[in-house]
């Protein structure tokens, strides 16, 4: 590929490349392999994402039905983020928009369907620039081959939990295992081998704990002899919210399916791995049959072998996220490497009912997000403003010393992870959903979240309005948009949406 000059660079970010001012702004470069930051080695960056991990899984966040211990790790030696966001609540939208930085209209992935423009500019291809290694692993799901990365080896579409296939540099390969195992042997394995002193972003990605939440042959049994506590609005009724609560195709009582239940093995296993699974689980689906549950104890037996399922999965996880650090330990780089913990966005636990995600609500809403950098994040840290997946990838660029590209909407937390909050921080944050009609039935919303009132619209072949006061109704259990106390926060609110709405430049869905 040929080498830009800094004057291109700059051009292409939309500074004006003449200006000694806007030079200076850029990294000094020794060579291609050393590049400095004011003297300085810039950091390398591990980016470690899930597929569908909700903060409340997780023992950092307080969860009351697992631990976490590696992934706490991060959050003990950096800071944990209580109040991160996701911009559009489905997988391949919060993907595009980490990679862009830009919300799903600018960027062009609305929703499951559509097609990653790979020719757009991303955070790793401005990384390339200067002088980054870039590599992505694991769960991609944006239906185009990745751009801006030295190497890649992803899963095709979701990606299979056992003995999967993988495209390594647009070739196919199949493997034997479980897929979490085999993503970190492949992260691991590109760390290992790198040759050379450029720093390097790695972007480590796993489909767990994804449906139909397969667990790894450690952990089939884990949980069996324990009852996961409930969440408290499981048999919500929905009285007190508008149609899409009460339309949607997302709950545990309804939707899961025999596969999802474990009433039928996966495919795809080998006999080894098929005996497994059936010693595991056949004798709790004879004594399933054998009850004949109905009603509350049916969702009950769900929610069990649902939430189990799925913290197996995460468990998996957990255990190669520490297989990874103590990589970075062994090898000396965690000294000087930014590693990011999140999930492309948050999840249902059976909170009212559901699993899945794609409401404005806040199981789905909120992400999980942990930084650890040594060099400049205080261990043990906390954080309360709002971020968002927008803002990672220009965080990104910051550590490495590239100006922020004008058209990128969101904006680094640099400071934030000093400790040290702009002023002009933001205050609220903008949230549209667009998959509808399609699976699960969610209708098309959106809506402003600050710090104790969300307010969301919900259109396309609905008109209805919800608010909700987060302080005294953090569940989301009472919509109080029409209640006069809250006619002065509406009107607020209604005016801030218009705001973002200007601001993001979304003008699609109907008007405010």
């Amino acid at each position: 590929m040929k080498r830009q000059t800094r004057r291109e660079f700059l051009k292409k970010l939309g500074f004006m490349a003449g200006s000694a001012s806007a030079l200076s702004l850029l990294p000094s470069c020794n060579s291609i392999g050393q590049i400095t930051e004011t003297g300085r080695k810039r950091p390398n960056i591990i980016f470690i994402m899930t597929d569908d991990h909700a903060s409340h899984a997780l023992s950092c966040y307080g969860s009351k039905i697992n631990k976490t211990p590696n992934l706490d790790r991060i959050a003990a030696e950096g800071m944990l983020f209580n109040n991160s966001f996701c911009t559009n609540s489905i997988c391949a939208p919060c993907r595009a928009v980490i990679l862009t930085g830009k919300y799903s209209h600018i960027n062009g992935v609305i929703d499951n369907g559509k097609k990653f423009d790979g020719s757009q500019q991303t955070f790793p291809k401005l990384l390339q620039e200067v002088g980054y290694e870039t590599a992505m692993i694991g769960k991609w799901h944006l239906k185009t081959d990745p751009t801006g990365f030295d190497y890649w080896n992803v899963l095709p579409g979701q990606g299979r939990y056992y003995n999967p296939d993988m495209k390594e540099m647009g070739q196919r390969k199949k493997y034997n295992g479980y897929t979490t195992d085999i993503i970190t042997d492949h992260a691991l394995k590109w760390l290992k081998e790198r040759t050379g002193e450029k720093p390097f972003c790695l972007m480590y990605q796993h489909k767990a704990p994804h449906r139909a939440w397969e667990p790894g042959p450690k952990y089939l049994t884990m949980y069996d002899d324990v009852t996961i506590p409930e969440p408290e609005n499981l048999f919500d009724d929905y009285s007190n919210r508008g149609r899409a609560a009460k339309e949607q195709d997302m709950s545990i009582e309804k939707t899961m399916n025999d596969r999802d239940l474990k009433l039928v093995p996966p495919r795809n296993l080998t006999a080894r791995q098929k005996k497994l699974w059936d010693v595991a689980y056949e004798p709790k689906n004879e004594a399933f049959r054998k009850a004949n549950l109905k009603g509350k104890d049916l969702i009950r037996w769900k929610y069990q072998r649902y939430i189990k399922d799925y913290l197996r999965c995460i468990a998996s996880v957990d255990e190669n996220v520490g297989r990874l650090l103590d990589y970075l330990d062994e090898s000396g780089l965690a000294k000087n490497t930014v590693v990011v913990y999140t999930s492309d966005q948050g999840f249902y636990l059976g909170d009212h009912g559901w699993f899945d995600k794609r409401f404005m609500y806040e199981e789905s809403l909120r992400m999980p997000l942990l930084v650890r950098y040594p060099k400049e994040v205080k261990a043990g840290s906390i954080n309360n403003d709002i971020v968002l997946n927008l803002d990672f990838g220009v965080t990104f660029l910051d550590f490495a010393g590239v100006p922020k590209p004008s058209d990128m909407q969101g904006r680094s937390i640099r400071k934030l992870l000093q400790g040290k909050t702009p002023k002009d921080w933001r205050t609220s944050m903008y949230y549209h959903y667009y998959e509808y009609p399609a699976v699960h039935s969610v209708k098309r919303h959106y809506g402003v979240r600050n710090k104790r009132y969300k307010l969301i619209h919900f259109y396309n072949d609905i008109d209805e309005w919800e608010l909700y006061d987060l302080k005294k109704d953090p569940k989301e259990m009472k919509n109080v948009y029409n209640e006069p106390a809250y006619a002065g926060i509406v009107k607020k609110l209604r005016a801030e949406l218009k705001r973002l709405r200007k601001k993001y430049k979304d003008t699609t869905g109907t008007p405010v």
